[in-house]
């Protein structure tokens, strides 16, 4: 099970995510990154956070300790934006946190070179769990004392979002055209063949096991109060029916060709002076 923290006090909002996480300080004197159960995307984005989160680093990939977090809405009384304040209060309880890595910045391709077995790994990764989030356009990649972080998974595993239709997407092809670690070359066999046979059974019933029950209750097919096991038993068979042929599932063809500049500033001046001459 996740360690649990009490937040103690709410220090700003990170704007550039979806759901509004925040920073927020933890009775254990810790600083995370909180994602709430109030956000537009629901409670869904946490189960997958968890479940890939766990995932990744059982695998040996780079991701920020998560933690339950617990949140007394009463916290947001002084914070002066209205959006956040109607956040904190549809939060009351159990969320999740992640650990805040203090200085690190946005990934980027143009300055931080990958090694195509590392970018192999992430890329099988993604491909693992259908991860539709970590392109060039969102790359979800941050740099950290010179190594390679991954960060927001909620987007993933996409067929918990219509479960009737779940066993379908394990046979469906991953379009990795567009992720962020293409231009890399990533090794793609090596990865599976490291990373496959550890994804067994045993791992992914300790990983979904880490799941709070407040978060599957009530889900439209497994209600009842053995709704949290049958639900969590079918993450774990989802993911399985994808891992023994993830690498054959992975097309790597020619990037998305409507797409901003990746150039810094002063490279896009030059190159619009020199073609002005």
């Amino acid at each position: 099970m996740l360690e649990e923290v009490v937040a103690t006090r709410y220090v700003t909002p990170l704007r550039e995510g979806g759901s509004l996480p925040g920073i927020v300080e933890a009775d254990d004197l810790g600083t995370y990154v909180m994602k709430f159960t109030g956000a537009g995307q629901g409670r869904k984005t946490l189960v997958a956070e968890v479940i890939c989160g766990q995932l990744g680093r059982r695998l040996g990939l780079r991701v920020p300790d998560l933690v339950r977090m617990q949140l007394d809405p009463v916290i947001g009384l002084a914070e002066p934006d209205e959006e956040v304040q109607e956040l904190l209060k549809a939060s009351g309880g159990l969320n999740l946190g992640m650990d805040y890595l203090p200085g690190s910045i946005g990934f980027d391709p143009l300055a931080f070179a990958v090694d195509p077995l590392d970018a192999g790994r992430v890329v099988w990764f993604d491909a693992l769990i259908n991860n539709v989030d970590r392109s060039w356009r969102n790359p979800n990649l941050l740099v950290w004392h010179g190594e390679l972080w991954l960060i927001d998974h909620g987007a993933t595993m996409i067929w918990h979002h219509n479960w009737p239709t779940a066993a379908q997407a394990a046979t469906r092809p991953y379009d990795a055209s567009d992720h962020v670690l293409a231009p890399f070359d990533p090794d793609i066999a090596a990865a599976a063949k490291t990373l496959a046979p550890k994804v067994t059974r045993e791992l992914l019933t300790e990983v979904a096991a880490d799941v709070p029950d407040e978060w599957l209750v009530d889900e439209p097919g497994f209600e009842g109060p053995d709704g949290p096991d049958r639900l969590r038993a079918a993450y774990v068979e989802r993911l399985l029916d994808r891992v023994a042929t993830t690498h054959e599932r992975i097309k790597l063809g020619p990037p998305t060709t409507q797409r901003p500049t990746q150039a810094p500033a002063w490279l896009r001046v030059w190159a619009e002076g020199k073609a002005a001459k």
